[in-house]
């Protein structure tokens, strides 16, 4: 969740969304909540979090989770009767498991208890490596979580060293064994890779790392150097190199592969699942377009085609809860060409692709142009879809731009 807000138009105080957002119901429907807490903010990391010292006014752990609540309660007075059965529940961050895992219990069900969960209704928790002990793992699998997102990050101590993350390398394979042994059904584990001084040799240790462990999913994302960050100073001033785009997409294809041979397929540019079945729900509602309540600071939520974000500090968050009002800072009402060309930035990351009728003259013909050039898969497009083969997933921004047209 990126720590900056875009601009929008005012959203009202009561949080209330226009008519044409109430068609709602219809469409898939999850929870997204986010806890803003970590230990050590890491040098590469734009999202919205906070350490303990950062914080202050209201905003505290302990109170954390009855502030959730109470926005759990505004979404169901914002969306009234409306059957809106919940199909997925992602606590993200920051650290999730920072907060004690009664409280999680305690946010999970006020969601279940407003809204109702469907029955298998996927609830995943991210969660760092020695943010867990395997009494806690248990108290979230007995809560009814089904699934653990691990922040593995690298097995190389020097690369998560120059990512400022804190964990022993060996906790992570311990953290999967708990999580095993407390019965979740998927666990995952996530990878980044390009850090500074990471060389080819460390990746593959990272990757065979990762496999050992025989993960249901895993996501492996490009290091990106976003403005505002610790990292970002670090490159402007010349104390770490930038990120090269050659040794990017080398690693990528070192993964793919790897994954492959392992077992899992791709579903996502950067994910990876054993089955269909393995595959992060929640993750494709965004990417599908469907519908989603973010609770939390700085949280976006999208109903019905109406995007709104919520204040970003905690405290301002805590405040404008507390006071009865809504937390949303702005919002922006999306017409049928904004969501038409979503719809086309978001499914073709998809392996499944887009669909060529929802692109206008010009995109068809770029996906028939690139077809020919190895980027479009030649069996999709024959079936009506744009689709990326391997090579167009180096180059997905570059694709997107074109079919856009």
């Amino acid at each position: 969740m990126p720590s900056t807000l875009p601009d929008g138009e005012a959203a009202p105080a009561d949080g209330a969304l226009p008519a044409s957002s109430y068609g709602a119901g219809d469409r898939p429907f999850g929870f997204y909540l986010h806890v803003p807490f970590c230990a050590k903010r890491c040098g590469y990391c734009d999202f919205n979090t906070y350490t303990a010292t950062e914080l202050g006014g209201g905003a505290t752990q302990v109170s954390y989770a009855a502030t959730a609540v109470d926005e759990v309660r505004l979404a169901r007075r914002v969306l009234g009767e409306r059957d809106m059965t919940v199909q997925t529940v992602f606590f993200g961050g920051g650290t999730p498991t920072l907060l004690p895992s009664a409280d999680l219990d305690r946010m999970l069900g006020a969601v279940r208890d407003e809204f109702g969960l469907a029955a298998d209704t996927e609830i995943t928790t991210e969660a760092n490596p020695d943010s867990v002990t395997p009494e806690s793992l248990q108290a979230l699998r007995s809560a009814g979580f089904t699934r653990v997102s691990f922040g593995m990050q690298s097995a190389v101590p020097h690369v998560l060293a120059a990512l400022d993350r804190t964990h022993d390398p060996e906790r992570v394979a311990q953290a999967v064994g708990w999580a095993r042994a407390a019965g979740f059904a998927g666990v995952s584990v996530d990878l980044i890779y390009g850090a500074p001084g990471e060389t080819q040799g460390d990746w593959q240790a990272s990757l065979d790392a990762a496999l050992a462990m025989r993960p249901d999913h895993v996501s492996a994302y490009a290091l990106i150097v976003e403005e505002g960050t610790r990292l970002a100073g670090q490159v402007r001033r010349g104390e770490v190199p930038a990120p090269d785009d050659d040794d990017l997409a080398d690693k990528y294809l070192m993964a793919d592969a790897a994954f492959g041979a392992a077992g899992l397929g791709w579903y996502e540019v950067s994910n990876w699942a054993t089955t269909a079945d393995q595959r992060c729900r929640h993750n494709l509602l965004y990417w599908r377009g469907a519908d989603w309540w973010g609770v939390g600071p700085g949280a976006h939520s999208h109903v019905g085609g109406t995007r709104w974000w919520n204040v970003k500090h905690p405290a301002a968050y805590a405040q404008r809860l507390a006071a009865g009002t809504s937390p949303a800072h702005a919002r922006e009402v999306l017409g049928a060409e904004d969501r038409r060309v979503e719809r086309v930035l978001l499914s073709i990351r998809l392996a499944d692709g887009h669909p060529l009728d929802d692109l206008h003259d010009r995109g068809r013909e770029a996906a028939r142009e690139m077809v020919g050039t190895g980027l479009l898969d030649a069996a999709a497009h024959a079936d009506g879809r744009a689709a990326l083969t391997l090579r167009g997933r180096l180059l997905a921004d570059a694709v997107v731009r074109d079919l856009v047209d």
